[in-house]
């Protein structure tokens, strides 16, 4: 049988078709016998599937000889965090994140919380094939123990701001109905312990399997105005909403506007650099100039890296960066094991605010002004190697820089382009930026959607 639910990162798929509880133990009984792995964190989201896929997980793994710590409901990255904090071989979280509700899956890391590479997962499918074929049991089980790190995981998180200096700030939080909701609860209170003056207001706050205020995915745009109307209402001065498992973290300023990823990027590397002089910043490019511009006001030190958590993780590491981003809201920490944080950045982001004076729309509008980027526009194609040849005889000769390390990137004097296909859907996703010119943006955009789509 072969798995389909294993993806470039980590496995997802459809619940009954593509996975379920006797996949699940597979998956256990395989990632002891391709890791050797002798302790494993499992943790879960709040989906109605994952208590019971959990269960079948650390059954695999205990019946391959593995000792398990279940630390429950939790984050993503609180399994990043336990991995590391408990000395564990392994770690894994069952979580669909985004994805609708009759998914599910499961986030896998190595010890110190690294992340498995192409070729590492690809063991541990076909360790996981082979146990649905037939395995023998250790005759030696490992154990189950019961274990909450979430206040080490709190102190941590806290860790990366001065409490006392947040605010005053009113602030909407919207968790989605996901596993957010009793984390938030325990870091606010942390930072009220240390004198934060930071008001919450808390929009879907309780964990519901049923997502009765639908599937979190504030990148959605359909998704977004529950949480930007809402901060307007309760005239907050920003808001956040996390997806499912909270390993991503949007912002709305106070107008209730949505702030896209690659303002964030830049307003992060900017605030590490301005306590971090010269430090290294990692980068995706399919976005990259108002963080690029960012870095070396500031005098660091820029370093792209493919998008997806895999390599920005191994580029955060090869370059000792101190902070790493991506445009669809992935943030990554060298004190947090160079792992993405949902939660740490919504901080930084509320330090920086507390530190300038300033409004997250005042700070993302120049950044608007300076440089005006298109937003991730996917396409649908029949021959996406053609649509890319298309765009490349278009504009190919005339660009001043190309770089394939993500796609094709064409840098042309005032506007910028990156065609990529999507390393988990089957599309063809496009982003634009230029400098200054919205017009001109709206008029490369029409152009390249035409070539795209073979309309010229």
């Amino acid at each position: 049988m072969t798995l389909s639910c294993f993806k470039a990162y980590d496995v997802r798929g459809k619940l009954g078709r593509d996975l379920d509880a006797n996949v699940l133990r597979a998956i256990g009984q395989g990632l002891v016998a391709a890791r050797g792995a002798r302790s494993v964190v499992v943790g879960r989201d709040v989906r109605a599937s994952s208590e019971r896929l959990a269960a079948a997980l650390i059954d695999g793994l205990t019946s391959a000889g593995a000792d398990v710590r279940d630390i429950g409901l939790c984050g993503t990255e609180e399994v990043y965090f336990a991995t590391d904090h408990y000395g564990a071989d392994a770690g894994l979280c069952v979580t669909a994140s985004h994805n609708p509700i009759d998914y599910n899956g499961v986030k896998l890391v190595g010890a110190g919380a690294r992340p498995l590479s192409p070729a590492d997962l690809d063991a541990v499918r076909e360790a996981a094939e082979a146990a649905l074929a037939g395995f023998a049991p250790s005759p030696a089980p490992g154990d189950v123990t019961p274990a909450d790190p979430r206040d080490a995981y709190v102190e941590r998180v806290v860790s990366f701001v001065e409490p006392g200096a947040l605010g005053p700030l009113k602030v909407l939080v919207n968790a989605g109905n996901g596993a957010a909701g009793p984390t938030f609860d325990r870091i606010a209170a942390a930072l009220a312990k240390a004198g934060a003056r930071v008001e919450w207001v808390r929009l879907h706050h309780a964990p519901d399997p049923s997502f009765p205020n639908g599937i979190p995915n504030p990148l959605l745009p359909e998704n977004q105005p529950v949480t930007g109307d809402a901060v307007v209402a309760q005239g907050c001065d920003l808001g956040l909403a996390w997806d499912g498992d909270f390993d991503r973290c949007f912002f709305f300023d106070h107008e209730g506007r949505f702030v896209p990823g690659e303002y964030v990027v830049a307003l992060l590397a900017g605030a590490f650099l301005a306590r971090a002089p010269g430090a290294t910043i990692v980068h995706e490019p399919r976005v990259e100039w108002a963080t690029r511009a960012a870095i070396a006001a500031a005098g660091g030190r820029a370093v792209r890296a493919r998008s997806g958590h895999a390599f920005m993780k191994a580029a955060m590491r090869d370059a000792d960066a101190v902070y790493g981003g991506e445009m669809s809201a992935h943030h990554y920490f060298r004190r947090f094991m160079s792992c993405d944080s949902g939660m740490i950045p919504a901080l930084l982001v509320l330090a920086h605010l507390s530190a300038t004076g300033r409004g997250l729309a005042d700070l993302v509008g120049e950044m608007r002004a300076a440089f005006p980027s298109s937003g991730e526009i996917n396409f649908r194609v029949a021959d996406a190697e053609a649509a890319i040849a298309r765009v490349e005889a278009r504009f190919g000769a005339e660009a001043c820089a190309r770089d394939d390390l993500d796609g094709m990137s064409l840098e042309f004097a005032d506007w910028r382009l990156n065609l990529r296909r999507s390393n988990t859907e089957p599309l063809l996703r496009l982003n634009v930026e230029t400098r200054g010119d919205a017009g001109l943006l709206a008029a490369r955009v029409a152009e390249l959607t035409a070539l795209i789509e073979g309309m010229e």
